[in-house]
């Protein structure tokens, strides 16, 4: 398994090939709009240098977030990774703002276009472009569980989409001869990626205000119910949040209540173990134990205990709706 340290370099170094392929790749966009003085190949190639800008944060935020814990931030620097995925998300919404006014103003103030078939060609390879580097950033985001790569890969794979629209728009220009196609492009255009800042920045003010991370949550919940181990007769409070690709896992385990100091403390590190080896992200556990009381007896597995008040009944599936309340469970 790559170590923390491996997995922050990959990233810092893909995060500094994106820059550069974002740079090139919107050169090559205006260029496509020198030659054809089109509208939607201009709102193209300005929403390419958000991809610039966004890239610049997303460079030094990859690099905060893999700076190791300090006394000042104890939980590490991950969060800056929702931080930038928050800017790029505010700076798309003004620039879709500014294109859908720009686009508005169109068809009032039609622009000549010329060279359609050039810009056409620019266009479609400028799109390949974008959807190589968008997956492959897709494809190591969810496998690094870096929220920085994700967002990325989704900007520019979200681009590919826009751009085929364009191209779509030139192509009708192109046959048809209505030059207002290009204005009604543009202003789409404008609309999509207004709608695609929106939700990076929703999604990134959920994750910095401690949204709980419902998925990780159901795939512990999951990981528990296959591997549980017979003295650990309950699970509750449990609280599963993201600091960029760190975890950090709290909760409470029932444990019988005659086990020994030692014997509890080999039971927490099981669970702790258990939970790390399922996931690449380093992980981090405030887990408290509690001794077992009578009304546990219904759900203990443990059939042999030498203590038990009560029969036993059934062993509980552990859901959501059960592990995430403050309290012990009980039979029925």
């Amino acid at each position: 398994m790559e170590t923390y340290r491996e997995r922050a370099q990959f990233k810092i170094k893909t995060m500094s090939r994106v820059l550069l392929f974002s740079v090139v790749l919107t050169l090559l966009k205006f260029l496509a709009w020198h030659l054809t003085r089109s509208q939607g190949v201009l709102t193209d190639a300005l929403e390419s240098i958000i991809n610039v800008v966004a890239g610049l944060f997303a460079l030094f935020s990859t690099y905060y977030a893999s700076r190791p814990r300090d006394e000042d931030h104890p939980y590490g620097h991950g969060k800056i990774e929702y931080l930038s995925a928050g800017f790029e998300g505010g700076l798309i919404f003004i620039t879709a703002i500014l294109i859908i006014i720009r686009a508005l103003q169109g068809f009032f103030e039609p622009s000549h276009l010329q060279k359609l078939d050039t810009g056409l060609y620019l266009l479609a390879f400028s799109g390949l472009c974008n959807y190589a580097v968008g997956t492959y950033l897709l494809r190591h985001g969810r496998k690094l569980d870096s929220h920085i790569l994700m967002a990325e890969g989704k900007h520019l794979v979200s681009d590919t989409v826009a751009s085929l629209g364009i191209l779509a728009g030139l192509l009708l220009i192109f046959w048809t001869g209505y030059a207002w196609i290009d204005n009604l492009m543009a202003l789409l255009y404008g609309a999509f990626i207004l709608r695609m800042g929106f939700h990076l920045l929703k999604s990134s003010v959920t994750s910095l205000l401690d949204e709980a991370d419902t998925d990780k949550l159901t795939e512990i919940i999951s990981l528990l119910n296959t591997k549980r181990h017979p003295r650990w007769i309950d699970i509750h409070k449990l609280r599963v949040l993201k600091y960029g690709s760190h975890l950090h896992v709290d909760c409470h385990v029932t444990l019988p209540w005659y086990a020994t100091l030692e014997e509890a403390h080999t039971e927490v590190q099981a669970l702790e173990n258990l939970i790390r080896e399922g996931f690449d992200s380093e992980v981090e556990f405030f887990i408290h134990s509690d001794p077992c009381i009578p009304s546990s007896c219904p759900i203990c597995p443990i059939l042999d205990c030498r203590e038990r008040k009560q029969v036993f009944v059934k062993q509980l599936d552990w859901t959501p709706e059960n592990l995430l309340p403050d309290q012990k469970h009980k039979a029925g």
